[in-house]
């Protein structure tokens, strides 16, 4: 049995999960490294990432270098005598980092490598209508999520099932299949595989662009868009109504299959229901926020604003 001293490299809530589940486990974290505090909201009062407010909580020692490649932090980082290094949603580390430790570097990536290498993995699974993905842990090489896999787990994803459904489905898979990981490192049983080469399926960053809805898609692409984006970044589009251009975000939707003689875009209101005119169908909006105004459901959106008659979509 190896004596593991874990350094571990992580951000978001996805990773946070992943810290505990290794805490848990018994395994000893010498060094937790995350991103630098960020001025976020009206006061721009610097915001703490998720492992780092993780980490202060379970007097965890913290780095937030915002260059990976300082020799300051490089040792500061040899410093702490780390035998393995373990990645969650973080960002590409320098070779000199991810080749430091004994026992390696691997990283948990939220999808069956090769497919959805990349900044959005869950997102793009979900837009391009997958029935499945899952989690991976490999080790990390030169490049982007092309290292060879240790472990996979497939997960399933329903016909309905929006991103932040997925994401605490992948994050709870996720976080036991780093353990199991970690303990085979710590048996000396880890066997690799290397990924295959194929044509993969992408899953580049997401930006405002890439969240915009265009209604003259196929009735399920725009569906999956939606769901794939719900509830962040959110998909968007520009609502026309009367003179006013306003930027609405659109959340929960129901797709409805039907023949109907509505230019694509329009929108059809009743007292209690918006829907979109799509090819072969409508969807039908349940949750949504217009520009400068909360989120809310589409029945207490219609109690207080009204639709012009040719009111539409872009």
């Amino acid at each position: 049995m190896r004596d593991l001293r874990i350094v571990f490299m992580g951000t978001p809530d996805f990773a946070v999960a992943t810290l505990d589940a290794i805490l848990k486990a018994g395994f000893k974290v010498v060094g937790v490294i995350t991103a630098p505090d960020k001025p976020a909201g009206r006061g721009r009062k610097l915001n703490q990432s998720a492992v780092k407010k993780y980490a202060l909580e379970h007097q965890l020692n913290i780095l937030q270098p915002t260059n990976l490649k300082n020799e300051d932090f490089i040792e500061e980082l040899r410093s702490l005598k780390a035998n393995l290094q373990i990645v969650v949603a973080f960002r590409m580390l320098p070779n000199v980092v991810w080749k430091m430790p004994e026992f390696g570097t691997f990283n948990l990536h939220a999808s069956l490598l090769p497919d959805y290498r990349g900044a959005a993995p869950i997102n793009w699974a979900i837009i391009n209508g997958e029935t499945k993905t899952g989690v991976s842990t490999f080790f990390i090489d030169e490049k982007i999520d092309t290292g060879n896999i240790i472990l996979n787990e497939e997960v399933s994803i329903g016909k309905d099932e929006i991103v932040g459904e997925l994401h605490d489905k992948l994050m709870n898979v996720g976080s036991k299949l780093v353990v199991q990981t970690v303990q085979m490192i710590e048996q000396g049983t880890v066997e690799t595989i290397k990924q295959p080469k194929k044509d993969t399926k992408p899953a580049p960053k997401i930006f405002t662009e890439t969240c915009r809805i265009n209604w003259h898609e196929n009735i399920n692409t725009i569906y999956n868009l939606i769901r794939g984006l719900n509830p962040y970044p959110a998909a968007w589009t520009t609502l026309i109504n009367g003179d006013s251009e306003i930027k609405l975000k659109i959340y929960t939707v129901k797709k409805e299959l039907e023949e109907h003689s509505f230019t694509v875009g329009s929108i059809v209101t009743s007292k209690s229901e918006l829907k979109i005119a799509v090819k072969n169908g409508f969807i039908n909006i349940k949750s949504l926020q217009l520009a400068g105004k909360k989120k809310m459901d589409t029945k207490s959106l219609l109690n207080g604003y009204t639709f012009n008659q040719n009111s539409k979509v872009l």
